[in-house]
């Protein structure tokens, strides 16, 4: 078999696209190769793999991946299957014009049906050091599309840095690609449709009143992709794994032993160093003002802006702390009111599993990690929960021990009378402004569609009095205004003698 690892360097075709973007097409067609492959000799199975492979800009984490998609195909091809139309000759000159190259535009169209075994497992595979049976999100083409809205943002606070340390002005340069929709247009698109709902009801009686103990709360759905959340939980496995090699500062990272069901869940704390409950040292919970932890890492600080920027989060609350809770099966945060030395509101976003979390003015423990309150609300994976109001302050709030595993990453606004000592504020997260509704995306839009071309008037026939129909009609009565009068045209008239 020829070696087609040369192919992305010498198919111009390729090189009008970013590594990143070879590497999500290798793994989105890798996840395919079951369907693609089926009916395939083993022969043609294999070069479709080796051609998939090629696309990976240079080996790093996924080819392990990779390497089990190729075992996959070797299967399949082996079960006795022969190609209908395969020539003897498989590495022949004919045989590149099926290259991937040759598909252009045409791979954006995805088969109507999956295999389901195929479809379930996520197109990414598990997260550094997560369990097969973890579930991920499934993820679209157009998902694929979207993951660079991360690595754009990342790619232009990194070159803007370099490009100041040189005196240069910082600019992205960025190669020639596919045509596409500019980005803020992009961005606007999916702003407009985030689901949000914010009409959570549940009155209970408190100091006499009846009240809604969840006004205030609000679930935000389809903020981040399907690529967006596999990134930041690889991210999250990085820190944790940092934390764990002590590469981290003491108090940014940790991980308590299991004594019973439902303790030990590992949590990262950046931006300040939060106390749940009074230390052996007698601090009381809240901020510990001489402890110090590591600032928010450069992606958490993305999110913050997209929440921010998508209406999620108001300007006059941009977080500036966040705490990342890595939950085992089993694991659950008990009932609780988050801490007043931090502003309302905040939220969490929840990634890998769905769970629940309760609310209530008074939450019963059940049992290790077991509790019962007024009601529950499912956290899909991918959404945000904001809690305001009644919801943050009047109704108390747990997680029960969860069905698998599961990370969830509050964001929260420091009272700048807790700042820790020598504290400062994230230059990078001052002066961001939410997108705007209409108004900007309108502009847009119109700006950036095509003219209609501007055709002559066109002649009106003149009948044989000289009149023009045009202006015949405008003298006379459109046809739909009797209509009107008169009602429905099924409607028959029927006289009636009054008289009689």
């Amino acid at each position: 078999m020829v070696d087609r690892s040369g192919d992305q360097k010498a198919d111009p075709f390729l090189l009008q696209y970013q590594p990143a973007e070879l590497r999500i097409a290798s793994e989105f067609f890798n996840e395919w190769l079951p369907f693609l492959s089926r009916g395939l000799c083993h022969t043609c199975s294999r070069t479709l793999s080796d051609r998939i492979r090629s696309l990976q800009p240079e080996p790093d984490a996924s080819s392990g991946q990779l390497r089990s998609g190729q075992t996959t195909v070797s299967s399949i091809a082996s079960a006795g299957q022969s190609c209908e139309n395969c020539t003897e000759d498989h590495e022949d000159e004919n045989f590149d014009q099926n290259s991937l190259g040759s598909w252009k535009d045409g791979a954006d169209a995805c088969p109507a049906s999956v295999p389901e075994d195929s479809a379930s497992r996520g197109l990414l595979g598990p997260p550094p050091g997560a369990d097969n049976n973890t579930s991920s999100p499934r993820k679209s083409w157009a998902d694929m599309a979207q993951e660079d809205e991360f690595v754009d943002e990342e790619e232009q606070v990194d070159s803007s840095k370099e490009a100041v340390g040189l005196g240069c002005s910082p600019l992205v340069t960025r190669a020639a690609g596919k045509p596409q929709l500019p980005r803020e247009q992009r961005e606007y698109i999916r702003f407009m449709n985030v689901k949000r709902k914010k009409d959570f009801m549940c009155f209970e009686r408190v100091r006499g009143k009846l009240i809604n103990i969840l006004d205030g709360l609000e679930l935000h759905s389809g903020v981040f992709s399907a690529a967006e959340q596999k990134r930041i939980v690889d991210r999250v496995f990085e820190l944790k794994e940092m934390g764990m090699k002590g590469e981290l500062k003491e108090r940014t990272f940790t991980a308590p032993q299991k004594w019973m069901r439902g303790k030990g869940r590992v949590t990262l704390q950046f931006g300040c160093c939060y106390n749940y409950a009074t230390d052996r040292t007698g601090n009381p919970p809240g901020i510990l003002k001489n402890e110090m932890v590591d600032p928010i890492p450069q992606l958490f600080k993305v999110i913050i802006k997209r929440l921010v920027k998508w209406h999620v989060l108001p300007p006059t609350c941009v977080p500036d702390s966040c705490i990342v809770n890595i939950y085992e099966e089993g694991d659950c945060i008990p009932p609780h009111i988050d801490n007043h030395d931090f502003l309302r509101p905040f939220c969490t976003v929840s990634f890998v599993s769905e769970c629940n979390i309760v609310f209530g003015t008074k939450l019963d423990i059940l049992g290790p990690g077991e509790f019962s309150g007024s009601v529950a609300i499912p956290l899909p994976v991918g959404s945000v929960l904001v809690l305001n109001g009644n919801g943050a302050d009047v109704a108390k709030h747990c997680v029960p021990s969860v069905p698998t595993k599961r990370i969830s990453i509050t964001f929260r606004k420091m009272d700048e009378k807790k700042w820790p000592v020598g504290y400062a504020p994230e230059p990078d997260l001052q002066g961001i402004e939410p997108l705007s509704f209409e108004v900007e995306m309108t502009s847009t839009v119109r700006s950036t569609s095509p003219k209609p071309e501007q055709l002559p008037p066109r002649r009106q026939p003149i009948d044989k009095e000289g009149k023009t129909e045009a202006r015949r009609a405008a003298f006379s009565e459109p046809r739909y205004g009797n209509r009107g009068r008169r009602g429905p045209g099924s409607r028959r008239r029927v006289k009636v003698d009054v008289e009689s």
